[in-house]
């Protein structure tokens, strides 16, 4: 007769199921706002690269794009304040948009020792562009949410961004 090996002890808090691997993240999620957060995230910016590689553009030169068309020119030190891009990842988008003959660099009419990003008459065209996937991109990514959830998701960020 063979003896049977021990059954493994299950910790208490630990339920044996066949699907807890299957259900790990669902937990995980519900546990951890700020790994739930981060895989948001992720969803949300292939979302955003999708639907702007067909302009050519990424998501940073996007947004200067729009701060351009909304504020007018800014320095670059403007752009990456406000846009919350880190500064060496700013000149390279500005380079960027500067081959791409979407923007020019020129004296800042208010500070002689920088130099304000302008957009060129492409830019305006190029924008527009990219803003009409804009719904698509955001039904894409937030099609689980209500119009409702969308307004508290964006209220309850901006909290976490103290943008409010």
């Amino acid at each position: 007769m063979t003896a049977t090996p021990p059954s493994r002890p299950v910790s208490p808090r630990r339920k044996p199921e066949a699907g807890d691997r299957d259900r790990y993240f669902s937990r995980l999620a519900q546990e951890r706002p700020d790994i739930a957060m981060c895989r948001a995230t992720t969803l949300v910016s292939r979302s955003i690269d999708e639907e702007l590689s067909g302009h050519g553009l990424t998501v940073a030169q996007h947004l200067v794009l729009k701060m351009l068309h909304d504020v007018g020119p800014c320095s670059q030190q403007e752009l990456s304040t406000q846009l919350r891009i880190d500064r060496s990842v700013m000149v390279g988008c500005i380079d960027g948009l500067e081959d791409s003959g979407l923007v020019r660099r020129e004296r800042h009419a208010r500070d002689r020792r920088a130099y304000a990003v302008t957009p060129t008459p492409e830019a305006g065209p190029a924008l527009a562009a990219a803003e009409g996937g804009v719904p698509r991109l955001l039904d894409r990514a937030f099609g689980a949410l209500t119009a409702a959830e969308r307004r508290t998701l964006s209220q309850l960020v901006g909290k976490i961004l103290d943008v409010s």
